[in-house]
């Protein structure tokens, strides 16, 4: 018999519609029952790719008895995090509080009123490694809550001001701002955990740091420093060839379990995907690295291949697990490589692939590594296609399809600059038809819905990410097709980042004005600067607010920009790897941006070249418009010009008072409110970038 969660939207919460749990979706229901009865809610929090979250459900949640007394004694609330990200960030703070760290699956007790007063993470069946088992947590809080109730509301009250007085944590307030002094101070600070040996951040375990590699590729570009070239190239290149990167058919896991990028945790996730594939493009353009455009292609491929919804949008994220193990659909034994290949292409791809009788799994299985290029290319384009298919036969992992506004924008933003820079045109088109569908189906009358799945919106409202990264996404479409409805669109949700999210002091916060949820905005309204695995909200509202203010010569949207950089420079100073975007941001804004507007008719080959020029630069977030020069007649007046609804004028403001010269496709380069000469030759551009 399936509970409540078989009516839920959520493929996380799907997965526990069979459990004898008798579970509630986050909402007032589950708050009234909890107060009706005087119990307190038992929330869990996990999302579908989550291997622990999966084994948690397996050892308690499917288990009669112990679903029994979560029955009796409790209110139960599951929660996936990607779709309610408001919920994770205020009950994770406690949890962090309370216990010194953090993860999923997230286990909070709360009062009917939704403050917590125990959290936790995995508990056990069993007692095991000083952990207690889960049963004997129950009991214990069941215990507490009858025994001490006035004691165990009086602890919630102090957890939940503890967590409300964190808000904005390592904001600045102090005058500091992020530029040259404090950036560079933010560079030393990161040397210190730099992996020299082995490439990467700190010890194990290793997560793909892309937001840190972007920073540095930028800071290399604006001011020649190698050494920052040579971090993001030595840990782009680990990465690519260790286990963590799908060897047979691309993409990425989300870590690695070890410092040498050989095991991965092997659930691959929309955003670190979309993340490395624009980072791995971007160390392509600007060092010609052949490296980056083998993995910027397969992952943009991996990407079309795997995770695009039948609606023409992305899902989330492929689970880690299949017939019931981690990692089972990926790795291999020499076996069963030589029983696909036969014995001399299966000893030389074994070889080539790190393939070992000990293996470097589990129970003698290998995950993939490719740490030397194949000496025939041809021959191992074949062993590669042949173990691809063949791995194509096993169970797959599950797909998590639901559709996540803010890592659409991601994927967005990558697909299209990788789609113009490899003449792929086709990932363009992916990219548009994303962006259209992410407007349309998650518009609730101006403003978005967080998720979608099937074709059908969710309820959920968007959090800032979801609205900075849509932007973010909607702004390299129009730096790519010049399409000024891409543009227009990303002022919109700019807009409403500036209505709704701003606080007094200039910094944002995670949640709406008018939208945070009433039993959070008791605890605290959440406001973390800080990178995760993708960028803060602060920092991506920050990089969409300064690229669509040089756009539009906006200095509201540029002011907003700079104050929210200037709130993350004791984060980036102190913290550097939690601040990676707010960096590459700040590059951004240390150089300009230089703004670029290439103006010609769109089936000129000229007005193509000049186009591709500029968006070849790896000038840190360059600005680049582009159009047909119709706001501007021959000496830049549009006096002549019909100005009628059939020919309206350009809103982009960039490209005003832009005309052709000599009647030829002309484009303009302006840095900190200096223009260079207009010119029409792209080795001219290209030297002014």
């Amino acid at each position: 018999m399936t509970n409540r969660l078989a009516d839920a939207t959520s493929p996380y919460l799907l997965q526990h519609k069979d459990n004898p749990v008798d579970w509630y979706e986050w909402g007032e229901e589950a708050f009234a029952e909890a107060k009706r009865r005087d119990v307190p809610l038992l929330v869990s929090v996990g999302y579908a790719a989550c291997h622990w979250c999966h084994v948690m459900a397996h050892e308690s949640f499917e288990d009669p008895a112990v679903a029994a007394v979560m029955n009796e004694q409790f209110v139960n609330v599951k929660v996936d995090r990607e779709e309610r990200p408001d919920v994770d960030a205020v009950y994770m703070s406690a949890t962090q509080a309370m216990t010194g760290h953090g993860g999923w699956p997230m286990t909070v007790f709360a009062t009917p009123e939704g403050e917590p007063f125990f959290c936790g993470t995995y508990f056990p069946p069993r007692p095991v490694q000083g952990m207690p088992a889960f049963p004997q947590v129950l009991e214990a809080v069941d215990r507490a809550w009858r025994e001490n109730n006035e004691g165990v509301l009086s602890s919630a009250r102090d957890i939940s001001a503890h967590v409300a007085g964190m808000s904005g944590r390592g904001l600045s307030s102090a005058g500091l701002a992020l530029d040259e002094n404090t950036t560079a101070r933010a560079l030393s600070a990161l040397q210190s955990s730099y992996d020299a040996d082995r490439g990467g951040f700190g010890g194990a375990p290793k997560f793909p740091p892309s937001m840190l590699c972007e920073w540095l590729l930028r800071r290399g570009a604006r001011t020649g420093d190698a050494r920052t070239l040579d971090w993001a190239a030595s840990t782009l290149d680990a990465m690519a060839r260790g286990g963590m990167y799908d060897q047979l058919a691309g993409g990425f896991a989300r870590y690695s379990v070890d410092a040498d990028w050989v095991v991965p945790h092997f659930e691959k996730m929309l955003y670190d995907n979309a993340l490395l594939l624009r980072v791995y493009l971007h160390w392509w353009r600007q060092t010609g690295a052949p490296l980056g455009r083998t993995v910027a292609t397969e992952t943009a491929e991996w990407l079309l291949a795997e995770l695009r919804t039948p609606e023409g949008a992305f899902a989330s994220s492929l689970d880690a697990d299949s017939d019931g193990e981690e990692g089972a659909f990926y790795v291999w034994t020499p076996d069963q490589i030589r029983a696909e290949l036969g014995d001399e292409d299966g000893a030389w791809a074994a070889h080539l692939w790190g393939v070992t009788d000990t293996g470097t799994f589990e129970h003698g299985r290998s995950v993939l590594q490719l740490q030397e290029d194949p000496d025939d290319a041809e021959r191992y384009a074949l062993v590669r296609a042949t173990l691809h298919a063949a791995r194509e036969r096993r169970n797959r992992p599950g797909l998590d399809d639901k559709v996540v506004a803010a890592w659409n924008g991601l994927v967005i933003a990558a697909l299209a600059e990788a789609g113009a820079l490899l003449d792929r045109p086709e990932w363009v088109r992916a990219a548009e038809e994303a962006a259209d569908l992410v407007l349309s189906l998650h518009d609730a009358g101006g403003r978005l819905v967080r998720t979608s799945r099937n074709g059908v919106a969710g309820t959920s409202a968007a959090v800032l990410e979801d609205y900075a990264n849509m932007a973010e996404g909607l702004l390299a479409l129009y730096a790519v097709t010049g399409t000024e409805r891409h543009a227009l669109a990303a002022g919109r949700l700019l807009d409403v980042v500036l209505d709704h999210f701003g606080g007094e002091d200039g910094a944002f916060y995670d949640t709406s004005d008018d939208e945070t949820d009433a039993v959070l905005a008791r605890i605290h309204r959440p406001r973390d600067p800080a990178d995760g695995p993708t960028p803060s909200g602060h920092a991506a509202a920050a990089g969409a607010l300064l690229t669509y203010g040089a756009l539009m010569g906006s200095l509201r949207h540029t002011e907003a920009a700079q104050a929210a950089l200037d709130h993350v420079a004791p984060i980036a100073m102190a913290y550097p790897r939690a601040a990676g975007w707010a960096l590459a941001v700040a590059e951004a804004a240390l150089d300009g941006p230089r703004e670029v507007a290439v103006v010609g008719p769109a089936d000129d080959p000229g007005t193509h070249q000049l186009h591709l020029t500029a968006l070849r630069s790896s000038a840190p977030g360059l600005v680049i418009a582009l159009g047909d020069g119709s706001a501007a007649g021959a000496d830049g007046d549009t006096s002549g010009q019909d100005v009628s609804a059939e020919t309206p004028r350009q809103q982009v403001s960039l490209l005003e008072g832009r005309p052709l010269v000599d009647g030829k496709p002309t484009a303009y380069v302006c840095r900190g409110f200096v223009c260079e000469l207009p010119t029409t030759d792209p080795e001219a551009l290209a030297g002014q970038l």
